[in-house]
């Protein structure tokens, strides 16, 4: 049931980071006034787009090896690798946020106005592309999770009079 299960969160990891690499790739806006603004003038959002391909391209190949009887033996590669593509994505996160907050607020120190009242169009594409890599990450999030557990599941827990053990020994 826990396989299915994984396997089942990893194949819904696929459509929502393609969902949003493609709502992030279109994504662009012309105004007359300002010109045409799109994702590769904003490196967060290149680097979430890429992030996205790293993470749906993981989730697949991992979804297609956690049914080889060789692979799943292995659980530690798992907990390792679901860990690194879920700090990937964190980190993915925290810099299209970034973008998002300053494409609202803008930075008066920096001279950097806010965009999202002359690109409303671009601001809510960016929103929805940030909600979907989110919703990704919850999953990768229960995934490391459920890695985490197969990996030390195999071990004993400690003795419940562990302290007195470890006196008995010295």
């Amino acid at each position: 049931m826990l396989r299915l299960f994984d396997s089942s969160l990893r194949l819904c990891v696929v459509p929502l980071s393609v969902a949003s690499i493609w709502v992030t790739v279109t994504n662009q806006q012309d105004n007359t006034t300002y010109g045409i603004l799109n994702y590769t003038n904003l490196s967060g959002l290149k680097y979430m787009v890429c992030v996205s391909a790293i993470c749906a391209a993981y989730a697949l190949i991992a979804a297609v090896s956690s049914w080889l009887k060789r692979v799943v033996s292995k659980a530690w590669i798992f907990f390792v690798s679901d860990q690194i593509v879920a700090y990937l994505m964190v980190t993915s996160i925290g810099a299209s946020m970034e973008i998002y907050y300053l494409l609202y607020n803008g930075d008066k120190e920096v001279t950097w106005s806010e965009t999202c009242s002359s690109y409303g169009k671009f601001c809510s594409k960016v929103k929805l592309a940030l909600i979907l890599h989110m919703l990704a990450f919850c999953c990768f999030l229960l995934l490391a999770v459920i890695s985490a557990y197969r990996a030390f599941s195999i071990f004993d827990p400690p003795p419940a009079n562990f302290k007195e053990v470890q006196e008995e020994r010295a």
